[in-house]
């Protein structure tokens, strides 16, 4: 294999390494928490718990086999409700979130800190 394609290779993977750290931490600005969690390490889950409005605890969850799987695909619904963004949105976040995190960080979605969740949690029953 000829060493430019490699270089070229590495290149291309930084660039989009570059652009999911910025990404995310635009996500995390527009949601009110600080840009620059995006890249500590585990300290990054546990802000995404309080965006998507999950306990911290759940981090821990996400070193378990299998239940990381339905955990990840759990936070990808709620990402995509806290943004505004539908359930279709949320399943482009499963599948190509390389893809849909740009676009949740660049795009013009808003953080909704009121959602019907949040919403159903504070109102008394009736």
């Amino acid at each position: 294999m000829d060493s430019s394609l490699v270089a070229a290779g590495v290149f291309i993977y930084a660039v989009l390494i570059v652009l999911e750290i910025a990404a995310v931490w635009m996500l995390f600005t527009k949601a009110g928490q600080p840009g620059w969690a995006a890249i500590i390490p585990i300290y990054n889950a546990v802000v995404l718990m309080r965006v998507v409005r999950r306990p911290a605890w759940w981090v821990i969850l996400m070193f378990i086999p299998i239940v990381s799987l339905i955990v990840g695909i759990v936070i990808a619904l709620d990402l995509a409700r806290v943004f505004g963004k539908s359930a279709a949105f949320a399943v482009g976040l499963i599948f190509l979130g390389f893809i849909f995190v740009p676009i949740l960080g660049f795009g013009s979605a808003r953080y909704q800190s009121n959602t019907a969740q949040s919403e159903a949690r504070i109102a008394p029953a009736i």
